[in-house]
């Protein structure tokens, strides 16, 4: 029983990193673009292979560093120093993100890669998913507080494991699902497919801003009850 409850420590501890993930709306809105066009189904293939890949070896190598560093029972004092700073980045991102939001009725400036999509390889939609991971701060820093939390619980390497595993999951969902509702959704995916795309496009900012200060403000709460 308490390994039980250990584990789910672990796994309640990153979810809600998990889920910021997983709802991030620029991974949903590429795979959407590229499942609408010509080579759809390679590249859509091909971008969630390269994010589920590149999230698993970001949380993978965090969850394996952390572990090492975590020796004892009790999480160590870094550890909530460590939140607290990502709660702080999380805090200041999310009102960067307000800040910059578009005009009331306007959808953000797309990045340039997004018009060049149609002409994508296989390789180079999947060498993209990963730079979305790996480079762009959001989901990076949202992978690493998820993969903290899970090298700091108390539970063992197979409960690190799996806590990895659903954590990944999880978060690739914002590509699973849309390349699911593709592969499986018939006549009527690219009409499905494209709401999910316009809804996202604009309420963008809005969304990220109230996962980032919702994620930032757990964090930070986190830390000064561990700290206190």
């Amino acid at each position: 029983m308490k390994g039980a409850r250990v584990m789910g420590e672990a796994i309640g501890a990153m979810l809600t990193s998990a889920v910021g993930i997983a709802i991030s709306p620029l991974p949903l809105i590429a795979v959407i673009l590229m499942l609408a066009t010509p080579k759809g189904r390679v590249n859509g293939i091909a971008f969630t292979a390269g994010w589920v890949a590149g999230l698993a070896a970001v949380v993978a190598v965090v969850v394996a560093a952390g572990s090492g560093l975590h020796t004892t029972g009790e999480k160590p004092s870094w550890a909530y120093w460590l939140k607290l700073a990502l709660g702080v980045l999380f805090v200041l991102m999310a009102f960067k993100q307000w800040r910059g939001r578009p005009r009331e009725g306007h959808e953000a400036a797309a990045p340039k890669w997004m018009r060049a999509i149609d002409r994508f390889t296989a390789a180079k939609a999947a060498a993209l998913a990963v730079v979305l991971v790996a480079a762009n701060p959001k989901n990076l820093v949202l992978a690493v507080g998820g993969a903290v939390s899970i090298a700091t619980s108390g539970t063992g390497a197979g409960g690190k494991t799996l806590a990895t595993a659903l954590m990944v999951l999880i978060g690739s969902l914002c590509t699973l699902l849309p390349l699911g509702v593709y592969l499986l959704g018939g006549s009527r995916s690219a009409h499905v497919l494209s709401g999910w795309k316009e809804w996202m496009s604009l309420h963008n900012a809005a969304i990220m801003t109230t996962v980032l200060a919702v994620l930032g403000t757990k964090y930070i709460g986190d830390a000064l009850t561990g700290l206190s």
